[in-house]
Protein backbone atom coordinates (compact mmCIF):
# COMPACT_ATOMS: atom_id res chain seq x y z
CA UNK A 1 0.00 0.00 0.00
CA UNK A 2 2.47 2.30 1.09
CA UNK A 3 5.14 1.39 -2.00
CA UNK A 4 3.05 3.77 -4.47
CA UNK A 5 2.78 6.63 -2.10
CA UNK A 6 6.75 6.43 -1.38
CA UNK A 7 7.28 6.95 -4.97
CA UNK A 8 4.54 10.06 -4.98
CA UNK A 9 7.06 11.70 -2.06
CA UNK A 10 10.35 9.90 -3.06
CA UNK A 11 13.46 9.95 -1.19
CA UNK A 12 15.37 12.85 -0.80
CA UNK A 13 18.51 11.08 0.83
CA UNK A 14 19.94 12.13 4.60
CA UNK A 15 19.55 15.39 5.80
CA UNK A 16 22.95 17.50 6.51
CA UNK A 17 23.85 21.23 6.85
CA UNK A 18 25.70 20.85 3.46
CA UNK A 19 22.71 19.76 1.54
CA UNK A 20 19.03 21.90 0.76
CA UNK A 21 16.87 20.11 0.75
CA UNK A 22 13.36 20.64 -1.83
CA UNK A 23 10.13 19.56 -0.06
CA UNK A 24 7.82 17.59 -1.84
CA UNK A 25 4.59 19.28 -2.55
CA UNK A 26 1.15 17.35 -1.42
CA UNK A 27 -1.80 16.85 -3.83
CA UNK A 28 -4.30 14.92 -4.50
CA UNK A 29 -2.55 11.91 -5.39
CA UNK A 30 -1.04 11.47 -1.54
CA UNK A 31 -5.09 10.90 -0.32
CA UNK A 32 -5.05 7.12 -2.70
CA UNK A 33 -4.02 5.15 -0.31
CA UNK A 34 -6.47 6.30 2.57
CA UNK A 35 -9.27 6.22 -0.61
CA UNK A 36 -9.07 2.61 -1.20
CA UNK A 37 -12.53 0.74 -0.92
CA UNK A 38 -12.91 -1.00 2.61
CA UNK A 39 -13.42 -4.62 2.47
CA UNK A 40 -17.27 -6.03 2.35
CA UNK A 41 -16.85 -7.77 5.92
CA UNK A 42 -15.36 -5.09 7.64
CA UNK A 43 -15.82 -4.10 11.39
CA UNK A 44 -15.27 -1.61 13.99
CA UNK A 45 -11.94 -3.58 14.96
CA UNK A 46 -10.50 -3.17 11.66
CA UNK A 47 -10.11 0.54 11.63
CA UNK A 48 -8.63 1.18 15.39
CA UNK A 49 -9.42 2.54 18.51
CA UNK A 50 -8.36 6.51 19.60
CA UNK A 51 -7.67 8.14 22.21
CA UNK A 52 -8.05 11.12 22.75
CA UNK A 53 -7.11 12.90 26.39
CA UNK A 54 -7.34 16.26 27.04
CA UNK A 55 -10.30 18.48 28.04
CA UNK A 56 -9.29 20.25 31.15
CA UNK A 57 -11.41 23.13 32.75
CA UNK A 58 -13.43 25.32 30.01
CA UNK A 59 -12.00 23.31 27.39
CA UNK A 60 -14.43 20.28 26.61
CA UNK A 61 -14.51 21.64 23.02
CA UNK A 62 -11.15 20.56 21.98
CA UNK A 63 -11.14 16.93 22.54
CA UNK A 64 -14.76 17.07 21.09
CA UNK A 65 -13.51 18.62 17.82
CA UNK A 66 -10.56 15.84 17.55
CA UNK A 67 -12.38 12.94 18.38
CA UNK A 68 -15.10 13.97 15.97
CA UNK A 69 -12.45 14.68 13.00
CA UNK A 70 -10.82 10.88 14.33
CA UNK A 71 -14.49 9.34 13.30
CA UNK A 72 -15.41 11.19 10.23
CA UNK A 73 -11.72 10.49 8.53
CA UNK A 74 -12.43 6.68 9.21
CA UNK A 75 -11.62 5.21 12.96
CA UNK A 76 -13.65 2.41 14.09
CA UNK A 77 -13.90 3.48 18.02
CA UNK A 78 -13.52 7.00 19.44
CA UNK A 79 -13.22 7.03 22.96
CA UNK A 80 -12.55 10.27 24.72
CA UNK A 81 -10.67 10.95 28.72
CA UNK A 82 -11.35 14.24 29.97
CA UNK A 83 -12.58 16.26 33.39
CA UNK A 84 -15.72 14.68 34.89
CA UNK A 85 -18.33 17.46 34.32
CA UNK A 86 -17.44 17.53 30.51
CA UNK A 87 -18.51 13.89 30.37
CA UNK A 88 -22.22 14.57 29.55
CA UNK A 89 -21.85 17.15 26.98
CA UNK A 90 -19.82 15.48 24.97
CA UNK A 91 -21.79 12.11 25.20
CA UNK A 92 -24.93 14.31 24.85
CA UNK A 93 -23.87 16.32 21.09
CA UNK A 94 -22.20 12.83 19.79
CA UNK A 95 -23.13 9.77 21.69
CA UNK A 96 -21.09 7.72 19.43
CA UNK A 97 -18.12 9.28 21.36
CA UNK A 98 -16.95 6.89 24.28
CA UNK A 99 -16.56 9.46 26.96
CA UNK A 100 -14.31 8.84 30.61
CA UNK A 101 -13.27 11.17 33.50
CA UNK A 102 -10.04 10.33 34.90
CA UNK A 103 -9.53 12.34 38.41
CA UNK A 104 -5.84 10.10 38.65
CA UNK A 105 -3.45 8.36 36.17
CA UNK A 106 -3.97 4.72 37.52
CA UNK A 107 -7.61 5.77 35.84
CA UNK A 108 -6.15 5.68 32.58
CA UNK A 109 -5.01 2.27 32.68
CA UNK A 110 -7.93 0.54 31.29
CA UNK A 111 -8.53 3.06 28.31
CA UNK A 112 -4.83 2.93 27.22
CA UNK A 113 -5.12 -1.20 27.34
CA UNK A 114 -7.74 -0.84 24.42
CA UNK A 115 -6.13 1.94 22.58
CA UNK A 116 -4.38 1.90 19.27
CA UNK A 117 -3.12 5.38 18.99
CA UNK A 118 -3.66 8.13 21.47
CA UNK A 119 -3.71 12.18 20.82
CA UNK A 120 -2.53 13.62 23.60
CA UNK A 121 -2.87 17.60 24.21
CA UNK A 122 -6.33 19.29 22.93
CA UNK A 123 -7.11 21.26 25.58
CA UNK A 124 -4.96 19.60 28.26
CA UNK A 125 -3.99 22.46 30.52
CA UNK A 126 -1.14 22.94 32.41
CA UNK A 127 -2.21 21.62 35.80
CA UNK A 128 -1.17 19.40 38.09
CA UNK A 129 -4.10 16.81 36.30
CA UNK A 130 -2.42 17.54 32.83
CA UNK A 131 0.91 16.88 33.66
CA UNK A 132 -0.10 13.50 35.12
CA UNK A 133 -2.29 12.47 32.20
CA UNK A 134 0.84 13.20 29.88
CA UNK A 135 3.10 11.37 32.02
CA UNK A 136 0.46 8.27 31.91
CA UNK A 137 0.31 8.85 28.15
CA UNK A 138 4.15 9.23 27.47
CA UNK A 139 4.90 6.16 29.86
CA UNK A 140 2.93 3.84 26.95
CA UNK A 141 4.34 2.38 23.59
CA UNK A 142 1.58 3.59 22.33
CA UNK A 143 1.55 6.11 18.68
CA UNK A 144 0.59 9.25 19.70
CA UNK A 145 -0.48 12.61 18.28
CA UNK A 146 1.23 15.35 20.76
CA UNK A 147 -0.63 18.82 20.26
CA UNK A 148 -1.67 22.07 22.02
CA UNK A 149 -0.63 21.83 25.76
CA UNK A 150 1.04 18.57 25.64
CA UNK A 151 3.86 20.06 23.44
CA UNK A 152 4.44 23.23 26.22
CA UNK A 153 4.82 20.39 28.61
CA UNK A 154 7.22 18.22 26.28
CA UNK A 155 9.18 21.81 26.16
CA UNK A 156 9.64 21.76 30.50
CA UNK A 157 9.83 17.43 29.96
CA UNK A 158 11.89 17.05 27.14
CA UNK A 159 11.62 13.42 25.72
CA UNK A 160 12.51 11.05 22.33
CA UNK A 161 10.35 9.02 20.62
CA UNK A 162 10.33 7.38 17.27
CA UNK A 163 6.33 6.55 16.91
CA UNK A 164 4.75 10.01 17.66
CA UNK A 165 3.39 12.75 15.31
CA UNK A 166 4.10 16.79 17.06
CA UNK A 167 1.88 19.20 15.63
CA UNK A 168 3.26 22.31 16.84
CA UNK A 169 2.68 26.15 15.55
CA UNK A 170 5.20 28.36 15.61
CA UNK A 171 4.88 29.70 19.11
CA UNK A 172 4.88 26.19 19.98
CA UNK A 173 8.08 25.44 17.70
CA UNK A 174 9.97 28.36 19.05
CA UNK A 175 9.31 27.14 23.44
CA UNK A 176 10.73 23.62 22.05
CA UNK A 177 13.89 24.72 20.42
CA UNK A 178 14.01 27.34 23.21
CA UNK A 179 13.99 30.20 20.46
CA UNK A 180 11.79 32.61 19.79
CA UNK A 181 8.74 32.50 16.72
CA UNK A 182 10.56 35.26 14.56
CA UNK A 183 13.64 33.06 14.27
CA UNK A 184 11.73 30.00 13.62
CA UNK A 185 9.84 32.01 11.16
CA UNK A 186 13.14 33.20 9.34
CA UNK A 187 13.74 29.52 8.27
CA UNK A 188 10.95 26.94 8.66
CA UNK A 189 12.57 24.04 6.67
CA UNK A 190 15.50 24.36 9.50
CA UNK A 191 13.24 23.88 12.47
CA UNK A 192 11.11 21.15 11.24
CA UNK A 193 14.06 19.56 10.99
CA UNK A 194 15.68 20.92 14.21
CA UNK A 195 12.41 19.82 16.12
CA UNK A 196 12.97 16.09 14.18
CA UNK A 197 17.17 15.79 15.54
CA UNK A 198 15.36 16.37 18.75
CA UNK A 199 12.56 14.68 19.40
CA UNK A 200 12.70 12.20 16.92
CA UNK A 201 9.52 10.93 15.30
CA UNK A 202 7.73 12.98 12.98
CA UNK A 203 6.99 16.45 12.95
CA UNK A 204 4.51 18.60 11.78
CA UNK A 205 5.20 22.56 11.38
CA UNK A 206 2.07 23.68 11.18
CA UNK A 207 1.33 27.60 9.30
CA UNK A 208 1.35 28.40 5.26
CA UNK A 209 3.39 26.30 3.75
CA UNK A 210 2.92 23.82 6.28
CA UNK A 211 6.15 21.12 6.51
CA UNK A 212 6.58 17.38 7.34
CA UNK A 213 9.18 15.32 8.11
CA UNK A 214 11.09 12.25 9.54
CA UNK A 215 14.01 12.90 8.68
CA UNK A 216 16.34 10.66 6.72
CA UNK A 217 15.79 13.02 3.92
CA UNK A 218 11.66 12.93 3.75
CA UNK A 219 10.32 16.36 3.67
CA UNK A 220 7.11 17.24 2.17
CA UNK A 221 4.90 20.97 2.17
CA UNK A 222 1.33 21.34 1.63
CA UNK A 223 0.56 24.49 -0.24
CA UNK A 224 -2.82 24.57 0.49
CA UNK A 225 -4.29 26.29 3.32
CA UNK A 226 -5.25 29.66 4.02
CA UNK A 227 -5.38 32.78 6.36
CA UNK A 228 -9.26 31.58 7.21
CA UNK A 229 -7.79 28.55 9.34
CA UNK A 230 -6.33 31.35 12.16
CA UNK A 231 -9.10 30.09 14.27
CA UNK A 232 -9.51 28.10 17.24
CA UNK A 233 -9.87 24.63 17.45
CA UNK A 234 -8.41 24.23 13.98
CA UNK A 235 -5.25 21.96 15.52
CA UNK A 236 -7.44 19.95 17.13
CA UNK A 237 -9.29 18.70 14.36
CA UNK A 238 -5.58 18.66 12.11
CA UNK A 239 -4.66 16.07 15.72
CA UNK A 240 -8.31 14.24 14.91
CA UNK A 241 -7.59 13.59 11.44
CA UNK A 242 -3.83 12.45 12.02
CA UNK A 243 -4.56 10.12 14.79
CA UNK A 244 -7.86 8.50 13.20
CA UNK A 245 -5.91 8.08 9.64
CA UNK A 246 -3.13 6.60 11.83
CA UNK A 247 -5.41 4.14 13.98
CA UNK A 248 -6.13 2.61 10.31
CA UNK A 249 -2.95 1.52 10.00
CA UNK A 250 -0.96 3.73 8.44
CA UNK A 251 2.51 5.00 9.67
CA UNK A 252 3.06 8.20 11.51
CA UNK A 253 4.57 10.49 8.31
CA UNK A 254 1.79 9.04 5.63
CA UNK A 255 -0.72 9.88 8.22
CA UNK A 256 0.27 13.50 9.15
CA UNK A 257 0.85 14.26 5.15
CA UNK A 258 -2.17 12.70 4.14
CA UNK A 259 -3.99 14.69 7.51
CA UNK A 260 -2.35 17.64 6.74
CA UNK A 261 -3.36 18.18 2.78
CA UNK A 262 -6.77 16.38 4.08
CA UNK A 263 -7.86 19.30 6.32
CA UNK A 264 -5.38 22.38 4.54
CA UNK A 265 -7.79 21.18 1.16
CA UNK A 266 -10.73 21.44 3.10
CA UNK A 267 -10.43 25.04 4.27
CA UNK A 268 -9.35 25.96 0.73
CA UNK A 269 -12.42 24.57 -0.47
CA UNK A 270 -14.96 26.23 2.54
CA UNK A 271 -12.79 29.63 1.80
CA UNK A 272 -14.22 29.63 -2.07
CA UNK A 273 -17.47 28.95 -1.58
CA UNK A 274 -18.06 31.50 1.39
CA UNK A 275 -15.24 33.58 2.12
CA UNK A 276 -11.92 33.19 4.42
CA UNK A 277 -13.67 34.86 7.48
CA UNK A 278 -15.47 32.99 10.09
CA UNK A 279 -14.04 29.71 9.13
CA UNK A 280 -14.36 27.37 11.82
CA UNK A 281 -12.92 24.14 12.57
CA UNK A 282 -15.90 22.10 13.29
CA UNK A 283 -16.85 23.54 9.54
CA UNK A 284 -14.22 21.50 7.86
CA UNK A 285 -14.95 17.62 8.94
CA UNK A 286 -18.20 17.18 6.62
CA UNK A 287 -15.57 18.50 4.00
CA UNK A 288 -12.73 16.36 4.97
CA UNK A 289 -14.84 12.87 4.87
CA UNK A 290 -16.32 13.78 1.43
CA UNK A 291 -12.47 14.39 0.53
CA UNK A 292 -11.08 11.32 1.99
CA UNK A 293 -14.53 9.49 0.17
CA UNK A 294 -13.60 11.02 -3.09
CA UNK A 295 -16.74 13.00 -3.43
CA UNK A 296 -15.84 16.45 -3.27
Amino acid sequence: MFQGIKRIWGRLGHLSKKVEIAPDMLTDSCLLPLQQPRKPDSYKGDYGHVLVIGGDFGMPGAVRLAAEAAYRVGAGLVSVITRSGHVAAIVAERPEIMVHSADRPEDLSPLLAKATVIILGPGLGLSEWSFALFNAAVATNLPLIVDADALNLLALHPHTRANWVLTPHVGEAARLLESTPKHIQADRLQAVQALQTKFRGTVVLKGPGTLITEGHGHVARCSAGNPGMASGGMGDALSGVIGGIMAQGFEPYHSACMGVYVHSHAADLLAAQYGQRGLLAKDLIPVVRQLINGKA
